[in-house]
């Protein structure tokens, strides 16, 4: 039986076809690291600094990175009016990324971990968080996308306080095995006071005649006083008076109301709390969470 005249050429196509398909599905068609688009492969593989061999409570690996350029986490609780701790996250060097979680170890990207009493309870995707009543003490971890535990000089990044008015100091710490196999444990960070208020929080405005006044001073990405939540009345007036080191623009969102910021100049924006919620107030270039408002 004979073909037609360049019958061979299509199904010669078609092997190339085929071919090109298998070599991009990978060596034996097995998929490829999960990672984001427009990632490379390297940074797929998880190649951002030294995993090591020594693992968390939890069983995650640490993975060592320089302590110039290693996140920070500072914690800060403040008792809840229904009972429990809300728990503030402030963090350096550092994005949490809820939306590559399993993905690549890429460098300050990631989510933070609860533990309550050395046992892990909660992962966080942003900066709040909640403990219920009954724990003793907190501590706070920063985890990669791929769920290792950022760590530096063999302890990982994280942050612990004492929820019952005693410092942290007086618990036994939970030792973890460095690389070489050592025990280490991170340094304690602000604890809170006898009454269960994080030391280094700012005390909530007082009222007056003419409402609520709340100064904030920005240098840098710092925020003074750190960023904690106003609680406020509906109907209430709010002044925030705001001085930043560069030129930039406060959003107090929800209520869409901004405030152009010039660099050491002070500026005032007052506004009627005639919303109840939560409520974000932040600056738009440098994206810094300056406060936020919760009208009841």
């Amino acid at each position: 039986m004979t073909h037609p005249r360049g019958a061979a050429a299509p199904f010669f196509s078609l092997v190339l076809v085929l071919a090109a398909a298998l070599s991009l599905a990978g060596c034996g068609g097995r998929a490829t690291t999960h990672h984001k688009p427009g990632t490379t492969h390297e940074e797929a593989g998880g190649s951002s600094g030294t995993l090591l061999p020594a693992r968390d409570e939890s069983g995650h690996r640490l993975r060592e990175v320089p302590a110039a350029t290693a996140p920070t986490v500072r914690v800060e609780v403040r008792p809840d009016s229904e009972g429990g701790w809300n728990v503030h996250l402030t963090v350096e060097r550092f994005r949490f990324t809820p939306d590559s979680t399993g993905g690549a170890a890429l460098p300050g990207r990631g989510h933070a971990r609860l533990l309550a009493d050395g046992r892990e309870t909660a992962r966080l995707y942003g900066a709040w968080g909640y403990v219920p009543p009954g724990v003793r003490t907190l501590t706070v971890r920063l985890h990669a996308d791929d769920h290792t535990a950022w760590a530096v000089a063999g302890a990982p990044v994280q942050a612990t306080v004492r929820l019952d008015g005693t410092p942290a100091a007086s618990a036994p710490p939970t030792p973890l095995p460095s690389a070489t196999g050592t025990a280490t444990t991170a340094p304690p960070t602000p604890l809170p006071s006898a009454t269960g208020t994080a030391t280094t929080a700012p005390p909530t405005p007082l009222p007056s005649d003419t409402g609520r006044t709340v100064t904030l001073t920005i240098t840098g990405k710092t925020v003074q006083p750190p960023p904690d939540r106003i609680e406020l009345k509906k109907g209430e007036r709010l002044t925030l008076r705001v001085t930043g080191d560069r030129a930039d623009t406060l959003h107090v969102h929800g209520y869409d109301r901004e405030l152009p910021l010039s660099p050491g100049v002070p500026a005032t924006l007052t506004l009627t709390a005639d919303r109840t919620g939560l409520f974000e107030v932040e600056t738009h270039d440098s994206g810094l969470l300056l406060t936020q408002l919760v009208v009841r």
